[in-house]
């Protein structure tokens, strides 16, 4: 497959109130599950897209520097295309943990020469475990000099231009896109929203 792929750790945290990167779940570390699953779908590269590069970084991980001011993971993903030369990009939130191989296989099978897949909740798009063609660089690059940087919009507009077909995510994948975002859910008491929190802009 020619898929590059990047794990999206830029985010701020806030409501966690620690780095999730290094959080605990299920005895190890979020960037360590991430990584694994990532590495079980051979892509020809991984790459982590942060703020900072992180002390935890594998060595033959690359580093992609979510430059300031940071725009989400809207910022992550268009930095990662610009460093690839792959004709896809594959793309997972460091806080969801619950994604795994087969799903993400499935994704990688449905890809087409200049057209990504997007999963598809409830009308919501997924955009943070989906393939996009690095054919769309530009099209990031606009919504980031613009004044929206929502992915759910940009997400309708590759959409309109075909340049992503969508899957739409049956009730038993759902728990797959649960992502962690407050210290209960770590506990497993509870789990706050269906879709990552990781979209927000």
């Amino acid at each position: 497959m020619n898929i590059s792929a990047v794990l999206l750790a830029g985010g701020e945290s806030r409501r966690m109130g620690k780095d999730k990167a290094t959080l605990l779940f299920r005895s190890e570390p979020l960037w360590r599950i991430q990584l694994s699953l990532l590495r079980k779908l051979a892509p020809v590269e991984i790459l982590v897209s942060a703020r900072n590069d992180p002390a935890w970084r594998p060595s033959d991980v690359s580093f992609v520097a979510d430059a300031p001011p940071s725009r989400g993971p809207l910022s992550g993903i268009s930095a990662a295309m610009g460093r690839t030369a792959t004709t896809h990009l594959l793309t997972l939130a460091i806080d969801m943990p619950f994604m795994n191989e087969q799903y993400l296989r499935s994704l990688c099978l449905a890809i087409e020469p200049g057209r990504g897949v997007i999963p598809v909740m409830r009308e919501r798009a997924e955009p943070l475990a989906a393939i996009f063609p690095t054919e769309v660089r530009a099209d990031f690059a606009a919504a980031l000099s613009g004044s929206d940087f929502s992915l759910q919009k940009l997400a309708k507009e590759l959409l309109s231009k075909n340049r992503l077909r969508v899957v739409q995510v049956k009730k038993e994948e759902e728990a797959l896109f649960r992502n962690l975002n407050e210290p209960m859910d770590l506990e497993g008491t509870s789990f706050v929203g269906g879709h990552s929190g990781a979209i927000r802009s």
